[in-house]
């Protein structure tokens, strides 16, 4: 199933021949769906107690980001778990989960949180990603990075956007769990000096978690994926989508309405934006580059 040699355009229209048709997805990933669920999805998603608001609201304000549960999130985790090693197996990047109706159904679950933070007509962005870092090959996540850094705030610091991330297996320090700065530990967070990071070692933070829980950050904290150990018993899987006002100029586009059942096609040219938008960050991405753009367009 390898892409052996990108450069030759009759293994690339193959391999997007491939990856265009449904019945491959059907194949391949048969406890998944695509155009199915979220036309019955039920968008009355209710809102947050409020004792949860007033707390997440603090955590947020105060340290740049929570964790929470979600129970959407523990029910679909096993199965996107399962895609993402099929995606290992038939090599191509696990962002080609983001086809599926219970990616969405997952993230969607989240609109009473979203709304709170964001506003009733938040946007979701074209930003996403799924990992399966690796320690029996010394992965690690990504390097340290702000998502859109002091430009995601406002006034008195408040997010005007988010990023949410969930581990869809155990993530812990040995498997390359997420770490953070918090913002009230960070010197520099939301001034011209961001990128000039100050970090006192005592001060930064494991975000271990398990399945069914997710992290939700503003998109000016300083987080990192870790290094692996080979001694860690399993690989970290795990995925993120980001979110915006949607009263504002969009970071990205297209902007995506939240519950919009997108359509296949459209579904594979977001992975593939994903892909080339990505490649500098993930290697096998980068060997997709030129598939990446087929998909496009």
């Amino acid at each position: 199933m390898t892409v052996m040699d990108t450069g030759n355009t009759l293994t690339i229209d193959t391999r997007a021949e491939e990856l265009y048709s449904p019945a491959f997805w059907h194949t391949h990933f048969p406890k998944l769906s695509i155009n199915t669920h979220l036309q019955s999805w039920d968008r009355d998603t209710g809102v947050l107690p409020s004792d949860t608001r007033r707390l997440l609201t603090e955590r947020m304000l105060e340290e740049g980001y929570f964790q929470d549960r979600n129970e959407t999130f523990a029910r679909y985790a096993p199965l996107l778990a399962e895609a993402v090693f099929t995606c290992k197996t038939l090599d191509i990047p696990p962002a080609f989960i983001f086809l599926f109706d219970e990616t969405w159904k997952c993230f969607y679950s989240l609109t009473p949180m979203l709304t709170h933070f964001l506003g009733k007509d938040y946007r979701v962005l074209p930003d996403f990603w799924t990992w399966h870092v690796d320690p029996a090959q010394g992965e690690a996540g990504w390097r340290p990075h702000r998502d859109k850094g002091r430009q995601a705030l406002g006034p008195d610091n408040v997010p005007l956007s988010l990023t949410v991330w969930a581990p869809l297996t155990e993530a812990h320090p040995q498997n390359g769990c997420m770490y953070i700065l918090p913002a009230n530990r960070d010197p520099v967070y939301g001034t011209e000096r961001e990128k000039d990071w100050k970090v006192e070692l005592p001060l930064i933070r494991a975000l271990p978690g398990v399945p069914g829980e997710y992290f939700c950050w503003n998109q000016a904290v300083l987080h990192w994926g870790s290094a692996t150990t080979r001694f860690a018993k399993h690989p970290r899987l795990s995925m993120a989508l980001e979110f915006q006002r949607g009263d504002m100029k969009a970071f990205n586009t297209p902007l995506i309405q939240p519950f919009t059942n997108l359509r296949f096609e459209d579904r594979l040219k977001l992975v593939g934006k994903q892909i080339l938008q990505y490649k500098h960050m993930y290697p096998l991405a980068a060997r997709f580059e030129q598939l990446a753009q087929r998909l496009v367009g």
